[in-house]
């Protein structure tokens, strides 16, 4: 297989099916943007500046398509006071993959783009390819300001070869394990952050913790296949379903896949996973009726816990055995539509600093992709009441600086959905786990083969 494919064919592919859960492509969720939540609109910001330019720049207009909740035409207001010749035209949607197909559609036709695009890191395989429909950030100074971000963040948008530059990191999702301290304190577990932690700091504690709290509570210990076997998943060294050499397809001799399906399959057996369906209403209510002790998920997911309100007070956060994952975030790119480079990237750095990321985060939640944010005093002073008074923020920055980069590849999702799918046959049907194993893998194979 080889990684790339004409734009052609993938506008044709993303008009006839809906993105599945990834970050998220990487095991990211397609209809929530890392957390962000919905706030559609369309609308010009001028940068509240009503006084003439005050130098003699030639007047800039960059057309910027944004994603999801961000202040990010506040600060596109800020830029404007400082540079009065640039004005940015908004269109905000929260619908991914509408916004993705558009850009797709643009593309294809050689007219209709923005100056500036928005990328999800679920949808960036569609994109990453087609080097001859945006600018090289490298050839703009992005080299100069890489060793800022967490490594594994900037290789997400990074071709094979390391010469292209797709995208400068906005926010990222990293993965840690919300728990229930009521439910843990009846199993006798440490109920602090740092105590549950170590508890579990490896997949046979967990796993050990795991049978020993159905034991004592009769409840699971986590929710669902799915979430299980993401933490295990994206624990992959370099690459977890696809070679990074030639896409190939690696699935089925990766250990660390079979180590993650071979371990949701031993929940199952020792019946410490619950039968939820993620993102289902009885999901939701068994979140806040506390009808299981942990729930392994990104940092945004905080947000679909906290509808629970019954729950507040009792949750709090430990980390993943063993290292981390990560489920969402975004990019700033530049389509080569756009008449002015210059101006652009000097916008998105800026845009994605030190200093605007920090206030990205105080003021709609985007996760920091820049680690030296994480010492800043500013993004430790708040204990969360929901969540036991803990600085959560603190919790993700931990998890994020153990993350690893990882190559998904283009076929990630489809290929995921088999080994899940293999997973719910073992948990609802009683299946046979290898022969699950077995179809998954052959159903991969003919999909590669296909593609």
């Amino acid at each position: 297989m080889k990684r790339s494919k004409p734009l052609a064919i993938l506008l044709i592919a993303a008009l006839m099916i809906l993105s599945l859960a990834a970050c998220g492509g990487s095991g990211n969720n397609a209809s929530n943007n890392g957390g962000n939540t919905p706030a559609p609109s369309t609308n010009e910001s001028t940068g509240g500046d009503t006084n003439e330019p005050t130098d003699s720049a030639e007047p800039v207009v960059l057309s910027f398509w944004s994603l999801g909740t961000t202040n990010y035409e506040e600060l596109a207001k800020e830029y404007t006071q400082e540079h009065p010749n640039v004005t940015f035209k908004f269109q905000n949607t929260s619908d991914q993959t509408a916004h993705h197909n558009n850009l797709t559609t643009a593309l294809s036709a050689g007219s209709g783009a923005p100056d500036i695009f928005m990328l999800e890191i679920a949808f960036i395989e569609r994109f990453i390819n087609n080097q001859d429909k945006f600018y090289n950030l490298y050839d703009l100074g992005a080299k100069d300001i890489e060793s800022n971000y967490l490594d594994w963040k900037w290789k997400q948008a990074t071709s094979l070869d390391g010469s292209f530059q797709l995208g400068l990191p906005t926010d990222i999702g990293p993965t840690v394990v919300y728990y229930r301290t009521d439910l843990i304190e009846q199993a006798g577990l440490p109920t602090d952050p740092d105590g549950f932690s170590a508890a579990i700091d490896t997949w046979d504690k967990f796993a050990t913790v795991a049978k020993d709290f159905k034991d004592k509570t009769g409840k699971p210990f986590t929710d669902l296949t799915d979430l299980l076997y993401n933490g295990l998943r994206d624990q992959s060294p370099d690459q977890i379903y696809f070679s990074t050499e030639d896409g190939s397809f690696i699935g089925d001799t990766n250990p660390q896949v079979k180590k993650a399906y071979d371990f949701t399959v031993k929940g199952i057996q020792e019946g410490w996973v619950g039968n939820w369906t993620l993102w289902s209403p009885e999901w939701q209510k068994a979140i806040n009726d506390g009808d299981f002790g942990v729930l392994l998920g990104p940092a945004w997911m905080a947000g679909t816990i906290r509808n629970g309100t019954d729950g507040s007070g009792k949750w709090q956060i430990a980390q993943l055995p063993e290292g981390a994952g990560n489920w969402g975030g975004s990019f700033l790119t530049l389509p080569k539509e756009g008449k002015h480079p210059k101006e652009a990237y000097e916008f998105i750095s800026w845009l994605v600093s030190k200093e605007n990321q920090l206030k990205s985060f105080k003021a709609s939640g985007l996760f920091p992709s820049i680690p030296a944010v994480y010492t800043e005093p500013a993004f430790s002073e708040d204990k969360d009441e929901f969540f036991g008074g803990q600085v959560i923020s603190d919790a993700y920055a931990k998890s994020a600086e153990r993350v690893k980069p990882v190559y998904y590849g283009p076929l990630h999702d489809q290929t995921d959905a088999f080994f899940k799918n293999a997973l719910k046959n073992v948990l609802e049907k009683k299946a046979d786990p290898e022969k699950e194993w077995e179809s998954a893998v052959k159903q991969a194979k003919t999909l590669v083969d296909r593609s």
